[in-house]
């Protein structure tokens, strides 16, 4: 069994090599093959990846490689996770935001747009590998915008088994899961928990919680409601969460509440992204460490705590055909009624050696689906606007985002969109 990370040189690497880890009994990983186009970095991480698994008596070989198509031949699964541009790329979509008075985020808005533009490409360029090297190996894309870069796996490459996925809801899951620990007074194994979510990725509501076949979503969402109404500064107002009879995904505040994200904006500098740039350049000394060989507790400055537990079980569960259901981001085929069977959705799907299979759930109110239809006719012209270049796909993108310009502002965004990402957008500079 082979895995291969691309981006293999992402401060996140670690937190994956010790979900492998965990689970080195259960999977019987032969090879973890780290690939990057960043020779230093691959070095760092991947000489770090090398001692936290020869620390535990190396049960699988650590590879490292710069060549793409190298690293991909022969895999069983081949993980997501990069950044076209890095760090000074996001620092860009943050400020291409800023300049125009819209938000300025990696994954939504018009930020969130370019880095789609840059991404989706290079995705396609790894699908083709992948057809070619290995045919039968899973995609487990990880790179934002994650519901968006899978929606255009779906579209461009059908013939490539692909699934994305994402943090937010397994880190929604273990919360609840901590609240109950801390009430119950013991242990609850995460099997046991499942999660009701539906939505796309970062613009979803979390709406049912079971442990154990019992349904605990009516105390589990009046406790919250009733610490929203206890808070002086509360994350969301209770009014609306309870009309809604549903918790918001974080992300949602860029649309129930732009004023105040865009009053955050202000206070640049530092933006989220810079302030990474000073985790990721602490991080990468730590792991240059040689007597380092686990992961630092800084990690979790990083963000995206519980991606290595996801990818992982998500692996596992594949590999062994255990049936588990997670939250994951795939095309739902009918499994949600009134809603065009080819859209990518973010829901719970039980996975097994079969593939991944999207459950028969409830549809959401109309509340919901209005914000989701336009948000997905923005990710299926930007999926356009990025395949073929296509400069009024592009600009009918920004024009149908709810977070976008107005209408006489989109050409001069979507011009500067351009510009600024030049050196990544060959398919519009042809």
């Amino acid at each position: 069994m082979k895995v291969t990370v691309i981006g293999g040189g992402s401060t996140y690497t670690p937190e994956l090599v010790k979900g492998f880890m965990d689970l080195r009994e259960a999977l019987a990983l032969d090879e973890l093959t780290l690939m990057d186009i960043h020779a230093q970095r691959l070095e760092i991480v991947g000489g770090f990846a090398r001692r936290i698994v020869a620390a535990k008596g190396n049960p699988f070989k650590v590879t490292l490689t710069m060549n793409r198509r190298e690293a991909i031949q022969g895999s069983t699964y081949i993980i997501t996770q990069f950044r076209v541009g890095m760090m000074p790329a996001r620092r860009g979509d943050e400020y291409l935001g800023k300049r125009h008075g819209l938000i300025g985020q990696e994954t939504t808005g018009v930020g969130g747009m370019a880095k789609a533009l840059r991404t989706i490409p290079v995705l396609m360029e790894i699908a083709q590998d992948i057809r070619e090297l290995a045919p039968k190996a899973l995609l487990v894309n990880f790179t934002n915008p994650s519901g968006l870069n899978t929606e255009a796996l779906f579209r461009y490459a059908p013939d490539v088994h692909a699934v994305g996925l994402c943090n937010a809801p397994i880190s929604m899951k273990m919360g609840f899961i901590e609240g109950l620990e801390n009430l119950m007074g013991r242990k609850i194994n995460d099997k046991d928990a499942q999660l009701d979510t539906l939505g796309l990725n970062h613009l979803s509501w979390f709406r049912g919680f079971t442990l154990e076949g019992e349904n605990l979503w009516p105390q589990i969402f009046k406790y919250y409601v009733d610490q929203l109404r206890a808070d002086p500064y509360p994350e969301w107002q209770p009014e609306m969460v309870e009309s809604l009879g549903m918790i918001p995904n974080y992300y949602l505040q860029y649309f129930y509440n732009t004023d105040h994200k865009l009053a955050d904006q202000e206070k640049w500098p530092p933006s989220r992204a810079e302030v990474v740039m000073q985790v990721e350049a602490d991080l990468l000394k730590q792991y240059a460490d040689p007597n380092l060989n686990e992961p630092p507790a800084d990690l979790m400055k990083r963000g995206g705590a519980w991606y290595s537990t996801l990818a992982t079980q998500v692996i596992n569960s594949h590999f062994n055909n255990l049936g588990e259901i997670h939250i994951l981001n795939t095309r739902h085929n009918g499994a949600v009624p009134d809603i065009p069977i080819d859209w990518v959705l973010e829901m719970p799907c039980k996975v097994d050696s079969a593939g991944i299979h999207p459950q028969l759930v409830q549809p959401l109110p109309m509340v919901s689906y209005g914000l989701v239809s336009q948000v997905k006719a923005y990710e299926l012209l930007a999926v356009e606007a990025a395949i073929h270049g296509d400069r009024q796909a592009a600009y009918n993108a920004l024009l149908a985002h709810p977070l976008g310009p107005k209408g006489s502002q989109v050409q001069f965004v979507l011009d500067d969109m351009l510009e600024t990402n030049r050196a990544y957008l060959p398919q519009f500079n042809k």
